[in-house]
Parts: structure tokens; sequence; C-alpha cells
């Protein structure tokens, strides 16, 4: 890879990028009612591949792109790396901080909560891919990333599950169900696994180290067609390196197999690649302005959402809450139910979307 002497200094489709993907988290986390979801609106039961399994990776990926382009500017003017270490940590402890609050959310149950999350899951990646970062090379990282994959294909195909002598890939009795149950404090989102335990934390911070490779190669000097062509090319070469890594380790991101981190990162080069053709190259950011402004503000919205949520899933008429009447409502005109309830989804993203959108007019960038 060349070296990053004239590359981009800001990256629009990195904003649309992130901001589009928090939009698309809030959508499926808030349907107008859990019953009535389009099968892609769901995450897939066990394995297989939905488009709301690629929302979580693609959001790592780009913690991923961002550290590249956020700490390669500190490694150039030599900032005390004891400085940084410093901040990464804090910022992560913030992040961690966040999603317990949403967690404890309504009651604040301390004898009933989880540690694990979203939130969580990306405080860890962050703070692990910072550091990595900044005390290795592309290549370093690179090779970091495959032993990570590969450690875990062997150790989830080949270890038998303690207590059942046999290597299971089946929900709740694999070896990384095994690992939560005997080390994960408080409860577990399934009960006797979690979709973001221990040992699955390991492969997900791959899905942060393919965006820090992406924004290694948008800071280099290759010319913006270049740096096209390889983002695509890396993706589609990674994506079916997946798939077929998953014709014997199934795609599967309730346990971020090895062959779900390959697929969705090549789907993270392609779509990285295809907004900075549109977006920076060609210059066209009419449709694009949503994603930039959820972008800016990316963790308070996401924030925002979980307690705005709060007045609209209580109930205030009787036995309903204000989504299920909205959607009630549309389905006795005669609206397919799956469609009622994405329409009340869509109308709560822009509802998220106003305090959004006052925040970046007012040029007031939350960062955690």
């Amino acid at each position: 890879m060349k070296n990053q002497t004239t590359g981009v200094s800001r990256l629009i489709a990195l904003d649309a990028m992130r901001g589009f993907t928090i939009a698309a988290m809030i959508m499926v986390n808030f349907p107008g009612n859990e019953q009535y979801v389009f099968p892609t609106l769901r995450h897939t039961q066990w394995n297989g591949l939905t488009f709301t399994d690629l929302i979580a990776p693609t959001f790592l990926f780009i913690v991923g792109v961002s550290i590249a382009f956020a700490y390669s500017k500190r490694l150039k003017v030599n900032s005390p790396k004891g400085d940084l270490y410093k901040k990464i940590a804090i910022r992560s402890v913030k992040i961690f901080a966040v999603g317990m609050f949403l967690n404890m959310l309504p009651d604040f149950e301390f004898d009933n909560l989880r540690y694990t999350g979203t939130l969580h899951r990306i405080s860890i990646v962050f703070f692990l891919c910072a550091i990595l970062f900044l005390n290795t090379t592309w290549k370093q990282q690179a090779i970091t990333g495959a032993i990570i994959l590969i450690l875990y294909w062997l150790a989830m195909t080949l270890i038998p599950t303690p207590g059942i002598g046999v290597v299971m890939l089946e929900r709740g009795v694999n070896l990384a169900a095994w690992v939560d149950q005997q080390y994960m404090p408080g409860k577990m989102w399934q009960g006797t696994w979690d979709p973001e335990g221990i040992l699955s934390t390991f492969p997900s911070l791959v899905s942060g180290i393919a965006g820090m490779l992406a924004g290694r190669l948008m800071l280099s000097t290759y010319t913006p067609g270049e740096k096209v062509n390889y983002l695509m090319s890396i993706g589609l070469f990674t994506a079916a390196a997946g798939y077929f890594w998953g014709l014997t380790f199934p795609v599967n991101e309730n346990i971020w197999t090895s062959s779900f981190v390959l697929v969705t990162a090549g789907f993270d080069f392609m779509l990285l690649g295809a907004l900075y053709f549109i977006i920076d190259i060609l210059g066209r950011k009419r449709g694009t302005e949503p994603g930039i402004i959820f972008g800016a503000n990316a963790i308070t919205a996401y924030v925002l959402a979980d307690i705005l949520a709060l007045v609209f899933y209580i109930d205030v008429f009787g036995k309903k809450t204000l989504n299920q009447h909205f959607v009630d409502g549309l389905i006795s005109s005669g609206v397919k139910p799956e469609l009622a309830s994405l329409t009340y989804a869509l109308l709560f993203v822009c509802l998220n979307f106003i305090p959004a959108y006052l925040l970046y007019r007012r040029k007031i960038f939350i960062k955690l």
C-alpha cells in the first residue's frame, strides 16, 4: 500500500455511510409491531444472512475506518502515545457506560442487568483496534485479523463443548455459549447464550480491522479511481471467500463466525467504494444529506432513539401502546401488517432525524 502522504483528509462518503447505518439500526430496532416484520428486517434465527444482520458489522467497519483517519493524523505529528492511550481508554469507557445506561432503561433493575450489547461491543472493538492501529503496520493488522479468524474457526469446529463431549454449532450448546455460561456476568440476551458474548467478540475485532485497512487505503496516494477499484475488488474477493468458507463454517451473526466476518466486510468494502465514487468523486450529494446529518451525531441519535422509544412504546390508551394503535389503525384500513409496521418504523426514524438535524444545523457535534 502506498505511503499516506496525499490521501483524502475528509471522506464525506464515510459520514453518509455512518448515518445511514444508524438510521437502519433505528428502523430495525423499533418496528411498529414485533409480530409483523418482513423477514429480512429481522435477525436470522441462526445460520443465514438478512439485511438486519449487516448493520452491526457495518458499524464496526466504520469504526475501523474512522480510527485510521483519526489516528493517522496524530501519528504523523508524533503525538505522545501515552496521551492517545488515555483518550482511547476514556472514550471506550464512556461508550460502554452509555450502553449500560441504555440496558438499565426503563426500570434500572440492577439484579437483572445485561453487561453486553451493541455499544458495549463497539467500545471494546474501538479500544483494541485503536491500540492495534497505533502500534502495527497495515500488513501486521491484516495478518492479525487472519490469525484471529482462523483460530476462532478451529476452536469452534474442533473443540468439543464441555459437558456434551462433541463439537456443536447449535444455539446454546456451542463453545461460545459455554464460555458465556461460565464467565459472563449478569443475564444473557437469550438466556443460555448471548449474541454479543465473550468468545464472539474476538472475530468481531476483525470487522474493525477490515475497516482500518479500508481507511489506510483511502489515505494512500492512489488515485481516486484506483481506490474505488481496490475497494470493489477487495470487497468482491472477501465476500466470495466468506461465502465459500460458509459452506463448512456457516455464516452466522449470533456467534459472529469467520465466514460472517468476511461476507459482511466484503459488502462494506463495496458499499464504501460505491458511496465514495458517487459522493466524493462525482460530487452527487443530493439524497445523502440525511445520512451525513445522522452520521454527524451517530451515537447521540442511537441513544435518543432508545429514550424516545420509551414514550412511544408505553401504555397510554388502555391496553395498547402508541405504536400499536398506529399499526392497528393502518391494518384496519387495509394496509398489509408488515408494511404497517415498517411504516411506523420509518416514521420513527424521521422523528429521530429532527433532533439530529437541529444539532447539525447549530454545528453541535456530541462526541463521547
